[in-house]
């Protein structure tokens, strides 16, 4: 709640990045409606692929793995689960589909220490302090490959944690009523206060993103339906942790600088809507900017892949045109693939290997 206190006494100006992340996001806000009256069928594909891309990629950054072959079976069927790391990415997908369908009706108010411990009993399954605070004091320890370790931050006290969540939430709801500051820097601030506090046990990191989403709705931010902000938050991990240690230090007395964090999460923000646009816009266009589209669907794969996982990457584009696309990169020399039919695992080489190259 630091932060949020901060801006509480008012901000005589905030760094040049972020007020232009904050008009540019203003503009993809108000374009937002015209996108998302297009085409119907593209936007259920989208959301579709987002809601896997959000519950594989949030809990994959807290270091839970699961068998990539079982992912859609997870998400959308209704299978025996074998193990806790299922058991979480299932819980995540419950629990979005809770912020997806309520967090724009909801009002502000709704935002409460009961609706957060109501998230983290999601995504917790049946552990023993799934829903409840933290009951001993926590570090936040960062280990090395050599055996090493240091503590990066040492979170809010255990038997302090109900009354700085008290505050979080009466910070958070005052922030939006008296305009401090823009709305998306005081969201900003809750999410950056939320992890400093670390009111859980486990699962903090999951229940911030699943927030994020929550309140980005309440604030008319719709990308995170189509576009998984979770997935992004993935692809810049490094960066991510990296704003988050410098932005806490001095938290608990206050002297912090919160603005390194606000601008990763607004950065972040920025970079769904550019490719929700993107998206949207180039599926509904004509077929030579497909091949744009699929390449770059296959470069952002990390490892090996299916031509399924392009598929849902690429709604409205047909699969014989991607598995040509696919061969035709292949004979290029910037795909392999190992196997045949369903079952082949494709890989991308780099894009070096395609320079000169354009597919058709």
């Amino acid at each position: 709640m630091m932060t949020l206190k901060q801006f509480s006494g008012g901000l005589e100006s905030i760094p040049t990045t972020v007020s232009w992340y904050l008009a540019d996001l203003g503009e993809a806000r108000g374009k937002q409606a015209l996108y998302t009256a297009q085409a119907p069928q593209i936007l259920k594909k989208l959301r579709e692929h987002a809601l896997i891309e959000s519950a594989v990629s949030s809990n994959r950054i807290e270091g839970v793995e699961v068998d990539q072959q079982r992912v859609g079976t997870i998400v959308f069927g209704q299978p025996m689960l074998r193990d806790r790391d299922e058991e979480a990415v299932r819980g995540y997908r419950d629990a979005l589909k809770v912020v997806h369908e309520q967090g724009s009706r909801l009002e502000v108010s709704e935002v409460q220490e009961e609706f957060v411990r109501h998230l983290h009993a999601m995504i917790s399954g049946q552990i023993w302090d799934a829903g409840h605070y933290k009951d001993k004091d926590s570090e936040i320890i960062e280990k090395y490959a050599d055996g090493r370790q240091r503590v990066r931050f040492r979170t809010t006290p255990a038997a302090s944690t109900p009354e700085a969540m008290r505050l979080l939430v009466e910070l958070w709801q005052n922030g939006l009523r008296e305009r401090w500051v823009h709305p998306l820097v005081v969201l900003a601030g809750f999410n950056l206060d939320f992890l400093c506090i670390h009111p859980f046990r486990d699962g903090n990191g999951r229940v911030s993103r699943l927030l994020l989403l929550f309140q980005l709705y309440r604030l008319g931010y719709e990308v995170g339906r189509y576009i998984s902000l979770e997935r992004l938050i993935e692809q810049n991990k490094e960066r991510y942790y990296e704003t988050l240690e410098e932005s806490s230090k001095g938290w608990h007395d206050g002297l912090h600088n919160p603005w390194p964090y606000i601008g990763y999460l607004l950065f972040v923000l920025k970079t769904a809507y550019r490719e929700f646009e993107e998206r949207v816009g180039e599926t509904v266009s004509p077929r030579g900017a497909k091949a744009g589209l699929v390449t770059d669907a296959i470069r952002k794969q990390l490892g090996e892949f299916r031509l399924a996982d392009i598929e849902r990457a690429c709604p409205g584009v047909g699969r014989e045109w991607i598995r040509r696309l696919l061969a035709e990169l292949k004979e290029a020399g910037e795909v392999a693939v190992s196997g045949r039919g369903p079952a082949a695992r494709w890989r991308h080489l780099g894009a070096a290997a395609n320079k000169g190259t354009t597919a058709k």
